[in-house]
């Protein structure tokens, strides 16, 4: 079966399952599915999940109280399980030894659920950026290799039918030679303001939500689901939108890892608690072409003809812009010629295709084939916005070699694929 069929056939099979009565969803449950990190994106992947018609849910796990009770009264709404709750994943790993384990947590947490769960035999659905560092990522590849449990990125945009359809017009040669690629992500937030510390909500263990990461205070520009601008808990735009947006690249180009990265930050203007870049700018030497990386939350590019995120194929026949809730769109270099589009279809309330991702997922778990957006995809393209950050903070431009996984040109730049963590954790094992 070709890619093209293979994703009608998931989308009909889906399609058929969303029709189904609710009462058939806990007669036909087949794989015991828990949840970790019951925030808004969790309960999105929970929600096409149980859609799916084969998930029993045995368990909700978060830190944060009040976000378990949202995500129960979603869940609620499709299924008549009453799963159980748990603060702490461990506990929940071992007594309710679940099948499948959906990891929506914070990009700190991401590493160690994901190898726990997988050493406990769960399969695991892990969203994007697969790690907070390289090294993790390391380790979370070799965990599913070694127990031999599929391990998916929700890298949605793989799955999305525009997406496809877009990646094999860029692959037919319409767009001529490619040497040039850019991917950028550009708002303008506005100043904000400084919020002051708290003291912590009832109901949230902050200790526990820091996990591995330094303890900080309280403030609620960080939790609930403002922490990817704070380099603590994750890197920023680059790494919340750069791996999306990279695995489209790394898809199209069927190349794996960047030669040399070399990256530039604006000094920060805008005034709020985040410290992560709000400009920034990354290099990407590659084999067969050169890779631009840029966002901004100080300008929203108003002379843009094409939304604000996306990556722009250069080629010798005109310019591709693949998108997101816009489509994508070809722009002939010659004038005269029509420009080429297609509409987005993605489905509500979240505005993506994860149910296309969750149906490959349980594929591969029932036929042990590596799903189209296996854990190594999810390495690949979130290194990428890790070695971008690591870039920055070197200060130059870095030699990586894709293969041995290390900068080349910097052993001292090397201690930036990994990092201390607090005390009480210990950070996993990737040799």
């Amino acid at each position: 079966m070709n890619r093209k069929s293979f994703l009608k056939a998931t989308a009909l099979a889906a399609g058929a399952v969303f029709t189904r009565p609710l009462i058939t969803f806990a007669s036909q449950s087949k794989y015991r599915l828990a949840l970790i990190g019951s925030g808004w994106w969790g309960t999105n992947i929970l929600r096409e999940a149980l859609k799916s018609g084969e998930c029993q849910l045995v368990a909700l796990c978060d830190v944060d109280e009040r976000q378990v009770k949202k995500c129960l009264e979603e869940a609620n709404k499709l299924t008549n399980d009453q799963p159980k709750n748990y603060k702490n994943y461990e506990e929940l790993l071992h007594k309710e030894k679940p099948e499948i384990v959906i990891n929506a947590t914070p990009d700190h947490w991401h590493a160690l659920i994901a190898i726990d769960a997988m050493k406990a035999g769960a399969h695991v659905y892990l969203e994007k950026p697969i790690s907070h560092t390289v090294n993790e990522g390391k380790a979370i590849l070799k965990t599913a290799r070694d127990t031999q449990r599929i391990c998916i990125t929700g890298f949605h945009r793989r799955y999305s039918p525009h997406n496809v359809s877009g990646q094999e017009f860029l692959k037919s040669g319409k767009v001529g030679q490619i040497k040039e690629v850019k991917a950028f992500v550009t708002y303008n937030f506005g100043q904000g303001k400084i919020v002051a510390d708290e003291p912590v909500p009832q109901g949230l263990d902050w200790d526990a939500w820091c996990g591995p990461a330094p303890l900080v205070a309280y403030n609620p520009t960080i939790h609930p689901r403002s922490w990817r601008q704070r380099t603590e808990f994750a890197n920023g735009q680059l790494g919340d939108w750069g791996p999306h947006w990279f695995d489209q690249i790394l898809w199209w180009s069927e190349e794996t890892a960047p030669k040399k990265i070399f990256s530039l930050a604006s000094d920060k203007i805008n005034t709020n608690n985040n410290n992560a870049p709000e400009s920034q700018v990354v290099v990407y030497d590659f084999e067969g072409f050169t890779c631009t990386w840029e966002h901004s939350q100080l300008n929203g590019r108003p002379t843009s003809k094409t939304e604000n995120v996306g990556v722009y194929f250069h080629g010798t026949e005109g310019t591709f812009h693949m998108g997101w809730m816009g489509g994508w769109s070809f722009y002939p270099k010659n004038k005269n010629t029509e420009i080429i589009h297609q509409d987005a279809k993605l489905n509500q309330p979240d505005q993506q295709n994860i149910d296309l991702v969750w149906a490959d997922f349980l594929n591969s778990i029932k036929t042990k084939k590596l799903p189209f957006a296996d854990i190594q995809k999810g390495y690949e393209a979130t290194n990428m916005s890790l070695l971008g950050m690591a870039a920055l903070k070197a200060g130059k431009s870095l030699d990586w070699d894709g293969k041995l996984g290390k900068i080349t040109n910097d052993s001292e730049a090397n201690k930036l694929l990994e990092r201390q963590y607090r005390k009480g954790y210990s950070y996993p094992k990737w040799k």
